[in-house]
């Protein structure tokens, strides 16, 4: 007689939880390293809200100030994303999450104790120095922490929490700054609370999730696929095991990426993608990377985080009313952040990027002749809702999806530190250009420009961009640099 396994059903459900328990380790360690884009989204966006009255606490007059207090910090980012990258393959993930951290935390006590513009503008040169390393490292340790079936999720993290981050910015701006009359005058804004500490409260509060992010770096693991780039297998397997992931998978991982990173000068057989950056195929993947964190920050988005007072001013709003609208654009940003978050494994990131860039051409050119012909109120409100709803659902988390996934294993850091550093160069001319542009062309010739770059870009990554979704980081390597021989 044919034995019967006793409770077989019993023994599978206990499967799925082991593996469910396993899983919920790699995500702990994921949301852990989020924080440092939870940090990020509310440094970059802070400003938005503290600008009117900052700019008469340092009396800050001419467009060519304005747009420098505003865009200093993007030459912190520049210098922390180069660094970042070349210090995080010496260093390992974890300790650059943890020296970002700690800049948050100083730059944001520094920042609202300064009393003149030139210490302003000096810590938050240093404030860009940590999202500059945090936007390089957070996303290379996500996607090689993550399992490929759900590597779109994990890195998308980092935009769920930079989105979360915008959306603390703006409500405790909003919550912190009291309520300014329409007509108020200058003189009198210069001696109210919110120019004389209300700003300052609105950058000191960082300091809180910094100290957060701190703790929450020295708990999680390296990277394993970090530790096997540095011919650590046995570190490597302990870090697995804290992420929860199989014997059996890890092995296969470790395999895969110690033939990768093996030079094998006896027999170059052993190692069928030699990649380095003599390889045709990794110059042409950095520049479609870099073309794409470009496009990213040329879409024009930011300027409705950074200068979203100055469209709602023009659109006819208050500067109390102005703040409690840029609330709203969170709120639809995180809404939106959160329905990519649970379709960005399942469709294409392609098509993800080629349908956000042509919407929001369409959604600018629209906006820019409603502001030509001084159409103002809630109709711009719509729009501007409706470009931020786009750009949450797709450019913001699949942009940093692709570029963390199409890099080969050994030159990560490195090319993901130039394409993060082609970022903040593009996000650098995007913010400190518009008040020129504004005050030469108009608002609305700026977002009709922004729409051409949107319609230029889809047209580029159309004919350039591969699918990505679905494959190892492994397999993505075999199947993007196989196909073209080294020089």
């Amino acid at each position: 007689m044919k034995k019967t396994e006793l409770y077989p059903e019993t023994s599978f459900d206990l499967h799925k939880v082991a593996i469910a328990a396993g899983r919920s380790r790699s995500w702990l360690a994921g949301f852990s390293a989020a924080l440092g884009g939870l940090l990020f989204g509310y440094d970059w966006v802070v400003i938005g809200g503290a600008k009117p009255f900052y700019e008469v606490y340092f009396r800050i007059t001419s467009p060519a100030l304005e747009a420098w207090a505003m865009s200093c910090a993007l030459l912190g980012c520049l210098i922390g994303a180069l660094l970042g990258g070349l210090l995080s393959d010496r260093y390992g993930r974890r300790s650059m999450l943890m020296l970002a951290a700690i800049l948050f935390a100083l730059s944001s006590l520094g920042t609202a104790a300064s009393g003149s513009l030139t210490t302003f503008v000096q810590w938050r040169i240093l404030g860009g120095c940590a999202i500059g390393v945090a936007s390089e490292v957070a996303p290379i340790f996500l996607a090689e922490i993550a399992p490929a079936a759900v590597r779109g999720r994990f890195v998308a993290l980092n935009q769920v929490a930079i989105v979360l981050g915008i959306l603390a910015a703006q409500s405790s701006n909003w919550l912190i700054a009291r309520p300014v009359p329409p007509t108020i005058t200058a003189h009198a804004l210069l001696y109210s609370w919110n120019a004389q500490w209300g700003w300052r409260w609105m950058f000191g509060v960082t300091a809180i999730p910094s100290l957060l992010f701190v703790v929450a770096t020295l708990l999680i693991p390296e990277s394993p696929r970090w530790l096997l780039a540095r011919f650590r297998p046995t570190d490597a397997l302990y870090s697995f095991r804290r992420l929860g992931v199989p014997d059996a998978e890890s092995a296969s991982i470790r395999k895969e990426c110690l033939r990768s990173h093996a030079l094998h000068p006896a027999n170059p057989s052993q190692r069928p993608v030699p990649i380095g950056w003599s390889h045709p195929a990794v110059r042409r993947i950095l520049l479609l990377g870099i073309c794409i964190a470009v496009l990213q920050q040329w879409s024009g988005i930011n300027i409705l985080f950074a200068y979203a007072q100055d469209v709602f001013a023009q659109a006819g709003y208050s500067v109390s009313q102005a703040l409690f609208q840029i609330v709203l654009t969170g709120i639809a940003n995180l809404l939106f952040t959160l329905l990519a978050f649970s379709f960005v494994d399942r469709l294409g990131r392609r098509s993800l990027l080629l349908a956000g860039l042509g919407t929001l051409a369409a959604l600018y050119t629209l906006l820019g002749w409603m502001i030509h012909f001084h159409l103002h109120g809630i109709s711009v409100v719509a729009l501007v809702l409706a470009a931020i709803a786009v750009y949450a659902m797709t450019l913001a988390p699949v942009s940093w999806v692709v570029i963390a996934e199409i890099y080969p294993a050994r030159l990560r850091a490195r090319t993901m530190s130039i394409t993060v550093a082609a970022l903040w160069i593009a996000s650098f001319t995007l913010t400190s250009s518009f008040p020129l542009i504004r005050s030469r062309l108009g608002l609305a010739h700026a977002f009709w420009l922004y729409a051409a770059l949107c319609g230029v870009g889809c047209a580029v990554l159309g004919r350039w961009l591969p699918e990505t979704r679905g494959h190892s980081l492994e397999d993505l390597e075999q199947k993007l640099y196989a196909e073209s021989e080294p020089v």
